[in-house]
């Protein structure tokens, strides 16, 4: 090393190596005697800092010539000087020792929920804002090229039905679309065995506990009517067949067939024992069939869902009249309004283990109750809980502000009518103020219905989904936050009604949460990232329907058979006109 370089020098080298930490700032522990310490704000502290930060500079630049001029040296220069220009921009004495540790520490984007400080810093400009597109009428284009074909035209024989092999008792459980996903599954299964389906009994499910019969959400009648060229449904077990059991259905052999059986299973496996009994049951019964199965059983299932299964009078009355009412008031927008599934009920945000902004209290009453509903579940030894990685995942439920902010972004003003679908929101008070704010035109069923009205149906969690699930189908646009059986039945039944289009807001959140972690956000970037995730969600509103795919969401033949049936379409004219020929 050159002469001219070392002594005091390699001492200003290691200066920061001996840093000390203070309770205030970092103090750099020089060789002198008279080292008093001087608060951060003191002026001797910036005039210490003038002549020994120039004393560094040149033994730095020292240093680095007399490296470079040893060839040895060369591949470690370029560390060097990246470590000289950091020291050289660095306030040794006026950075507090924990800015480093931040720095290094800070959460990736989107981990972090800051969705307040975001609204805080664009709710003027969104007031100001008054060059909304008509959002209403331009966030959906029905562009499929092909005409769209529902999934049981066509498909089902109306020859008669043979004689029956037996009798199938099923127990549908979970909530309102759970029991709807059994039911038409049961029917499915009831045409694979030729058996007579007894009305499903409903299981009284410890989260829902609704105690409502087959008979109190949907028309009996109507489901008996529509399915009985194909399949026998009975509304119980006849006398004669029940004294077999001693008068008691739980007699009944329980089948317990395993999830997603396929139909040889259940003609190999439930068959014998139904003709040896002429009676079986298969309780719980959901998800007990798989997805591919021949197309007359797929049509079966598509003939439950979407013809026969419709609500019972008098959830059909006032939800009729709850969709006249808010076409009503949605007189700004032609009558046209949109509708949200709020998935921010207390058991999801617990279940999700995702943190907002409530703290400790928020904490705890998360702990407790994930520690109610499934008991010690998430604090098994082993399991690791990750906040922020559950939120850039976009596995995190909406707060009300941010659905409320997305929209607002994506061109739908203060006059837009908003329906929200949703259990009892956590924290309600605190977290739908917001979106009220930025939506005033907003409803619920406990403001669209009069409290008279709701008194049947309190008490009864499916039979209140079940007045959403009509609102919400009647909506120009429906916007599903979370995902679950209410959105996936849903845009399936509004897929039937809009001839294959499903007019659906089902935004990214992984690309979403980018957005509302950067309170520095300009307004007409917010806005540009809003409309980027409307289009993405609208590229998929039209979708055909892929091998194994649920036909809940997809109420339409899928693509390779589809594909395979205009083949032999083309093959058989094409042999016809040989023939005439």
């Amino acid at each position: 090393m050159s002469s001219k370089v070392g002594g005091n020098c390699w001492i200003w080298m290691a200066a920061p190596m001996a840093i000390r930490m203070t309770g205030q700032r970092a103090v750099v522990g020089g060789g002198g005697s008279g080292g008093e310490k001087s608060p951060s704000a003191s002026p001797r502290a910036g005039r210490r800092k003038s002549s020994a930060g120039r004393r560094a500079e040149r033994c730095l630049y020292g240093i680095l010539a007399a490296v470079l001029r040893r060839r040895g040296w060369l591949l470690a220069a370029p560390l060097l000087y990246v470590t000289a220009m950091l020291m050289l921009s660095w306030d040794l004495e006026g950075v507090p020792v924990s800015v480093g540790v931040a720095i290094l520490g800070r959460s990736p984007p989107g981990s972090v929920y800051r969705s307040p400080q975001v609204f805080q810093k664009l709710w003027p400009f969104m007031q100001a804002d008054i060059n909304h597109s008509n959002a209403m009428e331009t966030a959906w284009h029905h562009k499929t090229s092909h005409r769209w074909k529902p999934c049981f035209r066509k498909k089902l024989s109306q020859t008669g039905l043979p004689p029956s092999n037996g009798y199938l008792i099923i127990e549908a459980n979970g909530g309102l679309n759970q029991q709807r996903l059994s039911i038409c599954d049961a029917v499915a299964v009831a045409g694979i065995l030729n058996a007579t389906l007894v009305i499903p009994f409903f299981h009284l499910n410890s989260v829902w506990r609704d105690s409502s019969k087959f008979g109190d959400i949907f028309d009996e009648d109507h489901f008996i009517r529509t399915l009985s060229d194909h399949v026998r449904v009975v509304r119980e077990l006849p006398e004669e067949m029940l004294q077999r059991f001693d008068n008691n259905i739980s007699s009944i052999v329980n089948m317990r067939t395993k999830a997603l059986s396929s139909k040889t299973y259940y003609l190999q496996k439930v068959l014998p024992k139904l003709l040896e009994l002429g009676a079986v049951r298969i309780a719980p019964f959901s998800n007990r069939l798989a997805q591919s199965v021949p197309s007359n059983i797929q049509a079966l299932r598509c003939l439950s869902n979407f013809e026969a299964l419709r609500f019972s009078e008098p959830i059909r009355l006032l939800a009729e009249n709850m969709v006249q009412r808010m076409v009503k008031n949605s007189s700004a927008s032609g009558g046209k309004y949109i509708s949200v599934h709020l998935r921010f009920e207390e058991d999801m945000v617990a279940f999700s283990c995702c943190t907002y902004d409530g703290g400790q209290k928020e904490r705890k009453e998360m702990d407790k109750a994930r520690e109610k509903s499934w008991r010690g579940k998430f604090n098994r030894p082993g399991r690791k809980i990750n906040p922020e990685k559950n939120r850039r995942e976009g596995k995190c439920p909406l707060t009300p502000l941010e659905v409320g902010m997305m929209l607002r972004g994506m061109g739908f003003d203060n006059m837009t009518s908003i329906y929200v679908a949703s259990g009892i929101i956590y924290s309600s008070e605190k977290y739908m103020t917001p979106l009220r704010q930025l939506f005033p035109l907003l409803e619920t069923k406990d403001t669209l219905a009069s409290s008279e009205e709701l008194i049947p149906f309190q008490g009864h969690s499916s039979r209140l989904a079940a007045l959403d699930y009509t609102v919400c189908a009647h909506s120009e646009v429906f916007l599903t936050t979370q995902g679950g059986n209410f959105p996936h039945f849903l845009i399936g039944d509004r897929r039937f009604l809009y001839g294959g289009h499903s007019k659906t807001i089902k935004p990214d959140k992984r690309r979403l949460v980018l957005s509302l972690d950067n309170p520095n956000i300009r307004w007409d970037k917010f806005k540009r990232n809003m409309l980027e995730i409307l289009h993405h969600s609208d590229m998929k509103g039209v979708e055909l329907r892929k091998p194994n795919a649920s036909l809940y969401m997809f109420p339409m033949p899928d693509l390779f058979s589809e594909l395979k049936l205009e083949l032999e379409l083309w093959l058989s004219l094409h042999v016809k006109l040989e023939l005439d020929e």
